[in-house]
């Protein structure tokens, strides 16, 4: 079992704890020393004021937090998590992917989601109600244009004939996860990616009425969607399953005992989960980089044997 670490850049309080060179510093040399497979960033470019006052959470330009993490690590794979896809361009994406992937010696990995933010889709000048389709072209455009060789593409609204992106990623090719509990998001996994991204929509600060999924409140629904994802592969021949990489483990400010987080990444390792997030609390960056090396010694050391 693999443990990946939700990185805490979009803290701003207290003011420069968490938004300065050197927090990256110190907290990517923290997370990697505990042994955490990867540190994950969010994506909310322009969100509202009003979901942020309601309990929102700011997030950092991606590909420019994973490319600062990457120049003070080594060995910790760099994942979006999630990134929400429909909003850019996917040879944008691409371009931003394959040079992340090219000079961090192949540790991307790419984490997607259709997003549920309408007045955010609005600022970025996306049809909200166009997402899922958007998601499935966009992927599509994606593995096409990450080969590093010539390709072809027509989008909607764009076309790309006989274009390449230079220097291709490392990876051949780049993982490529998506979220989503609903059955439509589980099938687009299965046809389409390389792991599935599921969340519990019943932890603490998961808004159920705006996120747009299905819900699932615990692990008889993960064992439920797990199940329906290893169908519709057999359905439509698909051999080698998606990896399972859950959400969160603990939510951010749940009281839990460090065997109690153990106990439920066990749980999940016998549901066919492979990989799972770990929140790391901390207000200051000391207390985080502390933690951190405590689940590394309590936790990590204990599931990855």
């Amino acid at each position: 079992m693999k443990i990946n670490c939700p990185l805490p850049f979009d803290h701003l309080d207290p003011k420069d704890e968490f938004t300065t060179m050197e927090a990256v510093r110190e907290v990517g040399a923290a997370v990697e020393r505990a042994g955490f497979n990867a540190g994950l960033v969010t994506d909310h470019p322009c969100p509202t004021s009003r979901w942020l006052d309601s309990g929102g959470h700011y997030a950092q330009g991606p590909f420019v937090m994973l490319a600062l993490l990457a120049a003070v690590t080594t060995r910790l794979r760099l994942q979006t998590g999630i990134l929400v896809l429909p909003y850019r361009n996917p040879f944008v994406i691409a371009r931003d992917v394959a040079t992340l992937d090219c000079f961090a010696n192949g540790r991307v990995t790419l984490s997607v989601g259709a997003g549920y933010l309408k007045g955010e889709y609005r600022a970025v000048g996306v049809d909200f109600d166009q997402r899922n389709e958007l998601m499935d072209e966009y992927i599509r455009a994606l593995r096409a244009s990450l080969t590093g060789e010539e390709f072809t593409f027509e989008g909607s609204g764009y076309v790309a004939f006989g274009n390449r992106i230079e220097p291709g990623p490392k990876q051949s090719p780049v993982p490529i996860y998506c979220g989503g509990n609903a059955k439509r998001a589980i099938r687009r996994v299965v046809d389409l990616c390389d792991g599935w991204n599921p969340f519990f929509t019943s932890k603490p600060g998961v808004f159920t009425a705006t996120t747009r999924t299905v819900a699932m409140t615990g692990e008889d629904d993960l064992k439920d969607g797990i199940a329906y994802m290893q169908d519709y592969a057999a359905q439509v021949g698909r051999e080698d399953m998606p990896e399972v990489v859950l959400g969160g483990v603990n939510a951010p400010g749940e009281k839990i005992s460090t065997q109690e987080i153990v106990d439920r990444i066990g749980g999940y390792r016998e549901l066919g989960v492979t990989t799972a997030a770990v929140t790391v609390e901390g207000r200051t960056r000391a207390e985080f980089c502390d933690e951190a090396e405590r689940i590394g010694q309590e936790v990590i050391a204990k599931v990855a044997a």
